[in-house]
């Protein structure tokens, strides 16, 4: 999915812009009126779990500049004008770039919670799953829902490395095994919400794929091996 954010949005009520945590607000569609959760404004709350990626351009003087892949973390609503200068109920979705969740839940040394692989896996899927809700309703951050799927991803693979099937290098401050979690198919997955494209990988393995020469061929070997480490 592709969202376009561009000082000429300010003419129709949407005044996007970024927090100083890192999150970017944009806002939603509709232009005369209350802003409803549907078609696109839909789409993007359910793009992880619909299996889509959400990617941010900004409309500049020299055309489209692309910001980078966007997570929807959650939405909120506030009053802002229409474009016939009414105030209305407008949609504002919180977004975070994918590479900062992927890094805060890969290097964050929390161990994960005791429970069995089974309750770890429910925990991973509900995550694909969680509906779009505001934050009185309790909706998870992204961050939270990242950890739930690393959590899981880790515990399957049980010490060993999902490609080269060596053991972990090292043991963690935390007493786990040091794997670290690769996103297969990082723009069609959605981000880092679905367990069934997230391998753990050594970090030879890590930097095979993002740096070898043949990088992009083991990234498929990978995917191909998610089909038996992960059924659908």
């Amino acid at each position: 999915m592709v969202i376009i954010s561009g000082e000429s949005g300010l003419a129709h009520g949407y005044a996007d812009r970024w927090r100083a945590d890192g999150a970017f607000e944009y806002f939603g569609a509709g232009q005369v009126g209350p802003m409803q959760m549907l078609r696109g404004n839909a789409a993007i709350a359910n793009h992880s779990r619909n299996g889509k990626g959400l990617l941010l351009f900004n409309d500049t003087n020299a055309g489209l500049r692309f910001r980078g892949e966007m997570v929807y973390e959650r939405h909120h609503i506030e009053k802002a004008p229409d474009r016939e200068g009414a105030l209305r109920d407008a949609i504002v979705f919180e977004l975070r770039f994918l590479d900062a969740v992927v890094e805060v839940a890969s290097l964050e040394d929390k161990a994960p919670p005791a429970v069995g692989l089974h309750d770890l896996r429910a925990r991973a899927l509900a995550a694909v799953a969680a509906p779009a809700r505001t934050p009185s309703e309790g909706t998870r951050t992204i961050y939270e829902r990242s950890r739930d799927v690393r959590d899981y991803v880790l515990a399957r693979a049980n010490g060993a490395c999902e490609g080269c099937a060596e053991p972990a290098p090292f043991v963690r401050p935390n007493g786990t095994p040091y794997l670290e979690p690769h996103h297969i198919r990082r723009v069609s997955d959605g981000g880092p919400d679905d367990p069934r494209f997230v391998t753990a990988l050594c970090p030879n393995c890590h930097r095979r794929v993002h740096a070898g020469a043949d990088g992009d061929a083991y990234n498929r070997i990978l995917l191909k091996q998610m089909k038996a480490i992960e059924p659908s």
